[in-house]
């Protein structure tokens, strides 16, 4: 059961409320490099980003976020720190969306400066607070740095902006501890009805990051707190894209898309089943059905195995059979079992 927060309009893409959890990343590159930028965009938009973000260190960054938001195809986020003036033009040159930190925006009057033209152009404001930059009182408050800590700190922040007058907020508490990111959900779910941007923070390369990011944010998910995520990664960002949707998909949180699954190998493993399933989540990137395939190694438990997918092959010694809904439908040689799933699932597409 989703908490009920309030709705939160990001450009074209609404979060709060009812509305599915969105998935967002960020551009690892210079903003200012239009093309570099908004080709990168295109990747995350092609697997299935719905909410994009990039800094804005200097005027040059924020001019050009006219020019990518032109080009694209989802709503533009702005990333900023420190210089309230940043956060100004970001929102002059078309950011649907600001995140700022209000404790480092510099004084009160620059922090009014700036909800004034997200007022005016009721432009919401990403609150963000994370434990690497919680305030030296709540360290020595709470004794060192805690969950209670940073959810003060972030509704304090919250409360200056709505001391501001203005309420278009979304609010993000990020940790790269993993269980003390958690517990702080569970502490401001229970405080405010603002929207959750949720994510931890600094969680590693594509390995580790994936395993922290699934543990966390599984169990976040799970209690129905959370609106719109990342999965902050140390690679390419469209790696984030597959991890935040597979994450939702397994929580049974999003439909869509094709669900890979296979078996682990063991001896009785004849075929390159490694390259075989990867081959096979490559392939069905991008395709829109919303099925599962399986890719078995073995001709013995195989088919049993697969019974639960809609479509699957499973490789034997010099030849595959090809299985739609527990049912074996043809036998094929072993080096054609891939072009015999692609054939498989273009008539799937036709059928339904």
């Amino acid at each position: 059961m989703r908490m009920k927060t309030r709705e939160i309009a990001i450009g074209d893409v609404t979060i709060g409320g009812n509305h599915p959890i969105a998935i967002q990343s960020m551009t690892n590159t210079k903003t200012q490099d239009v093309e570099a930028t908004v080709a990168q965009i295109h990747r995350l938009e092609q697997a299935g980003c719905q909410i994009v973000r990039c800094t804005v260190p200097d005027e040059e960054a924020a001019r050009a976020l006219a020019r990518i938001k032109k080009q694209i195809h989802i709503p533009l986020v702005a990333d900023i720190h420190f210089d309230y003036r940043m956060a100004i033009a970001a929102m002059e040159n078309g950011a649907d969306k600001i995140r700022i930190n209000p404790g480092n925006i510099g004084s009160v009057e620059k922090l009014r400066a700036v909800v004034k033209v997200a007022s005016e152009r009721n432009i919401p404001i990403r609150v963000g607070v994370n434990s690497g930059s919680l305030e030296k009182d709540l360290i020595e408050k709470y004794g060192g740095v805690t969950a209670e800590g940073l959810v003060e700190s972030a509704l304090d922040k919250v409360h200056m902006i709505e001391d501001c007058g203005y309420q278009n907020l979304v609010i993000s508490i990020k940790s790269s501890d993993v269980l003390m990111c958690v517990r702080a959900h569970e502490l401001i779910s229970g405080k405010t009805d603002y929207p959750l941007h949720v994510g931890i923070t600094e969680a590693g390369t594509v390995f580790s990051g994936n395993i922290k990011s699934a543990i966390g944010l599984g169990l976040i998910l799970h209690q129905g707190i959370g609106d719109t995520i990342r999965v902050s990664l140390t690679g390419d960002p469209v790696e984030e894209i597959r991890s935040a949707k597979q994450i939702l998909r397994t929580l049974g949180l999003a439909h869509g898309g094709v669900e890979v699954v296979s078996c682990p190998t063991c001896g009785r493993t004849s075929i390159d089943l490694i390259s075989l399933a990867n081959q096979v989540e490559s392939m069905v990137t991008g395709i829109p059905l919303d099925i599962k395939v399986a890719v078995m190694g073995c001709v013995v438990n195989g088919p049993g195995e697969a019974r639960e997918a809609d479509i699957g092959i499973c490789g034997g010694k010099g030849e595959g059979l090809v299985i739609r809904r527990g049912e074996v439908i043809k036998r094929v040689p072993e080096d054609q079992l891939l072009e015999a799933l692609r054939y498989e699932l273009e008539h799937w597409k036709q059928e339904f």
